[in-house]
């Protein structure tokens, strides 16, 4: 829980760190743009390097917020919880987010730091587990390498909705990419998943039909 102090500073210290990176964003800066004394940093923080890397945390939030995942009950089939999770990330990358939110990550995703480490630790490492569990109960033959490898394959079409979302609208135009709704992007990609794993016959009849040419 912030108060309303912290909440301005974390505001604040997104916007010029997404704008000028780490290195030449001042305290003193943020400071002012959040109304409040530079002194500030050091009571709800303690540096500027905290400041950070609670910046890129904020960020990571505001760019993922949404629904939760479900909690499943005891003998919920795996397709069913892979088709839940898609879903779930789809429509957390297909919902608009502030532009400085998605710039900071996007700096931070180029250049970690830090903050990458803590951002993996945690929200990124729960949801992949998740994944990798959902996975293993599809195919408890396959190698937890190679499950990742699945899982990495997963994650990236979900992020292509949000990364180059400009792109994508300007081939198929924007009338055209507004067809691609989260639960047909979740059918694919869950229609997709399947067939790379080799279980292609347990493609629900909505997913097959994606894949129909």
């Amino acid at each position: 829980m912030t108060d309303a102090t912290q909440e301005r500073l974390l505001q604040a210290a997104e916007e010029i760190f997404a704008d000028k990176g780490f290195k030449a964003a001042s305290v003193r800066e943020i400071c002012k743009a959040a109304g409040a004394n530079v002194a500030a940093v050091n009571y709800y923080f303690g540096d500027k390097e905290r400041l950070y890397i609670e910046a890129v945390k904020y960020a990571h939030r505001s760019c993922t917020q949404g629904e939760p995942l479900p909690v499943w009950l005891p003998g919920t089939p795996p397709l069913q919880k892979l088709m839940d999770f898609i879903r779930v990330f789809t429509t957390r990358m297909m919902k608009p987010s502030a532009a400085a939110s998605l710039q900071l990550m996007m700096r931070e995703m180029a250049q970690p730091t830090a903050a990458c480490v803590e951002v993996v630790r945690d929200y990124i490492r729960p949801m992949a587990e998740q994944l990798q569990a959902i996975l293993r109960e599809l195919r408890p033959d396959v190698p937890p390498d190679a499950l990742y490898l699945y899982g990495f394959s997963i994650v990236g079409q979900c992020l292509f909705y949000r990364q180059n979302r400009p792109i994508a609208a300007l081939l198929v135009g924007e009338e055209g990419f507004q067809k691609f709704d989260v639960e047909r992007v979740t059918r694919h990609i869950t229609a997709f998943t399947l067939g790379a794993l080799g279980l292609a016959d347990q493609l629900p009849a909505v997913a097959t039909a994606e894949v129909a040419p």
